[in-house]
């Protein structure tokens, strides 16, 4: 930057802006591009900051870099990453393990994984199974309390405001 030329460096933040992508689209998922690669990916269902950080180190891409300048090859790389995830990591990592028809052990990503879970729910309802009849009552599934929590009846308490306005109500009624 000279002093001649104050406006010099502006150009140059002008380019670096025209340069990015605004959106990535991973599978049916637009990811902005202003981010980070680790940030943009847990914006995609199905994946977390540790997953997204080893799909950037699976890629050979640093986590840090602003996904929407980099190249459309090690973009594609990043989305074979993804694609490829399951393969990768050892299947505790995974969020779909040992499938009820096929056994395979799989990744879950964007719509995919709400379509797998709402075929597994509505599994469990249709056998019976413990965990269906509570999806079914709308109970609380996993083991939580419900003595105290979960309450879904609306509240039995007093309501203290209502009382209050009342009150007024009758003070002004008796004054007049």
């Amino acid at each position: 930057m000279s002093a001649e030329d104050p406006n010099a460096g502006d150009d140059a933040d002008a380019e670096e802006e025209e340069d990015i992508r605004y959106f990535v689209r991973i599978g049916q998922t637009d990811l902005d591009g202003t981010k980070s690669v680790e940030r943009a990916l847990t914006e995609l269902n199905g994946i977390g900051h540790r997953a997204a950080r080893i799909i950037a180190q699976q890629a050979d891409v640093d986590r840090r870099a602003v996904f929407g300048k980099l190249d459309d090859d090690v973009i594609d790389s990043v989305v074979d990453a993804v694609e490829n995830y399951a393969d990768e990591v050892p299947e505790w990592m995974t969020n779909h393990q040992k499938d009820y028809f096929s056994g395979e052990t799989t990744h879950e990503t964007g719509n995919d994984l709400q379509l797998t879970r709402r075929q597994d729910i509505n599994r469990m309802k249709m056998i019976d199974s413990y965990r269906g009849v509570r999806h079914k009552r709308g109970q609380k599934v996993r083991g939580q309390r419900t003595k105290s929590t979960g309450r879904t009846e609306g509240t039995i308490g007093v309501n203290v405001e209502a009382i209050k306005e009342e009150q007024a109500e009758e003070a002004a009624g008796d004054e007049e």
